[in-house]
């Protein structure tokens, strides 16, 4: 039997041990989800602590291992034609590249997030398809893709988006500004980007109770001659999720209602950066 993945490889460590997780929706369900987590070149152990620091004696780039992270579908393709279908059709059309890996980057975070509450690791962040060195999507037999090989794969590059020169050089500016101390870091920002991570990994509740402070912060920094008419409008919504989502799931409506609060901050931030 064959079965579909998605494969990550990063250059950095993510967090969770070596080993294979299996993803229910439900306690005593069957696995929807396979999570293979695996380290490959990892450099050996460091020797005993020494009293005297080692000398160093050139500045050469340290060698790092490789984490890779093997996301597989736990429902089997009925034939392998069915299969080597499916991944022609991936190969052809890349929205359904992107959809596919997106979800696959939302089962890792979800693993991460699990792993963050569990071993009380406030550092273990979420990660996105662009920060991996290798993306492959495609199916094997159950002990390949568990061993992180496969039968077929196609690799899976972001999508490219043409940016302006001044999308490019605005960010630069901004960061020299600030390391200069000409611009200060505003903390709403920083609020402001966590309610959307919160968002794009599909945690409408954390993303509510982000939205909640976020937006307070933000209204509490603009300034007393800027019109946020717009941005008071979604206050009362926000309080709303924000208040349900302590007692459990937020509804459709209110969730869209953070989504459309989240966006409106976004866009006053960036009125804010041009002003």
């Amino acid at each position: 039997m064959s079965f579909r993945f998605v494969q990550f490889e990063f250059a950095f460590p993510i967090g969770p041990a070596d080993g294979r997780y299996l993803r229910r929706l439900d306690a005593g369900g069957d696995p929807e989800r396979v999570l293979v987590v695996r380290t490959i070149g990892a450099p050996p152990r460091p020797p005993r602590r020494r009293r005297r620091a080692a000398r160093v004696e050139d500045g050469a780039a340290a060698a790092v291992p490789t984490v890779r992270v093997t996301i597989v579908d736990a429902h089997p393709f009925e034939s392998d034609s069915e299969a080597e279908r499916w991944l022609e059709r991936l190969r052809r059309d890349e929205d359904a590249r992107v959809a596919e890996v997106g979800v696959a980057a939302g089962e890792l975070n979800f693993l991460l997030r699990a792993h963050r509450a569990a071993a009380a690791d406030p550092h273990a962040r979420d990660v996105v398809a662009d920060a991996a060195t290798a993306v492959r999507v495609g199916y094997g037999s159950g002990e390949e893709v568990a061993d992180g090989r496969f039968e077929a794969a196609v690799e899976a590059p972001p999508p490219r988006r043409r940016r302006r020169r001044t999308e490019v050089l605005a960010p630069q500016e901004r960061l020299a500004a600030t390391l200069a101390a000409r611009t200060p870091l505003v903390p709403a920002e920083e609020l402001v980007l966590r309610a959307r991570a919160d968002l794009d990994a599909r945690r409408p509740r954390e993303a509510a109770l982000q939205a909640r402070i976020a937006l307070e912060a933000l209204l509490a920094h603009m300034r007393a001659d800027t019109d946020v008419t717009e941005l008071e409008a979604h206050r009362g919504a926000v309080v709303d999720a924000a208040g349900a989502a302590l007692d459990g799931e937020l509804s459709a409506e209110l969730a869209g209602s953070v989504e459309a609060a989240v966006a409106e901050m976004e866009r006053t931030v960036r009125r804010g950066r041009r002003a």
